[in-house]
């Protein structure tokens, strides 16, 4: 099978791939499967598939729904064996009359914003039970916690928190959860990197980034 690379762009307008977002570089559908039996079935499909084209998704069953991640980890990005997976899966789910949501999936990372990352990021491995990624950002092997990354500050920023949230989402939700956010109470930091990310805060400044995969180099 073709390992061309499949970029962000292209994965966007591909009718094919019409129940699936990019978000941190992965091909991300959800599923509304509404019961565990019908789940079950759409995961036993996608089993079948998986082992057919030999390219392995994360598969998330829950009680109203299912959720599928890929991405080709021996290259580090998404190929066409990414599209046909998530193609042939949208074909199973249809068949099994399962509808995509896809404006209910994100990814969360947090960020600490450090003066010497080597210093702390044992500790933060050490307590969290997670490991070193060649950049050197945490993650959990099994998936369930959040990836933790740490950013370089140039100088210490006494009163101020360190700790802040990356929320990924959508390239087609960020406005709305942009607005609701807003509305709720929040203020626009900057939108000098939109449409990548747009730092917003809460009433006592604690910061979150609402980010996407556009505006980026890998788009």
């Amino acid at each position: 099978m073709e390992n061309a690379r499949l970029t962000p762009t292209v994965a966007s307008a591909d009718p094919d791939l019409a129940d699936w977002r990019v978000l941190l570089g992965r091909l991300t559908a959800r599923y509304a499967t509404g019961d565990f039996v019908t789940g079950s079935r759409l995961v036993a499909a996608i089993t079948d598939i998986a082992e057919e084209l030999d390219h392995h998704p994360d598969v998330d069953l829950r009680y109203p729904h299912v959720t599928v991640t890929t991405l080709s980890h021996d290259v580090g990005h998404l190929t066409d064996r990414d599209r046909e997976l998530a193609r042939r899966i949208s074909l199973a789910a249809r068949e099994l009359g399962v509808a995509p949501v896809p404006a209910e999936v994100s990814s969360l990372e947090v960020a600490l914003d450090v003066l010497d990352a080597d210093a702390v990021r044992p500790f933060w491995a050490a307590v969290l039970g997670m490991r070193v990624d060649e950049e050197g950002d945490l993650y959990d092997p099994a998936g369930r916690i959040s990836a933790l990354w740490f950013q370089q500050m140039d100088e210490a920023r006494p009163g101020r928190g360190r700790f802040h949230l990356d929320i990924t989402v959508p390239h087609d939700v960020a406005q709305d959860r942009l607005r609701e956010a807003l509305a709720a109470g929040g203020r626009l930091v900057s939108e000098e990197h939109a449409p990548a990310w747009w730092v917003l805060a809460d009433v006592e400044g604690n910061e979150v980034c609402v980010c996407t995969w556009q505006g980026r180099a890998s788009s």
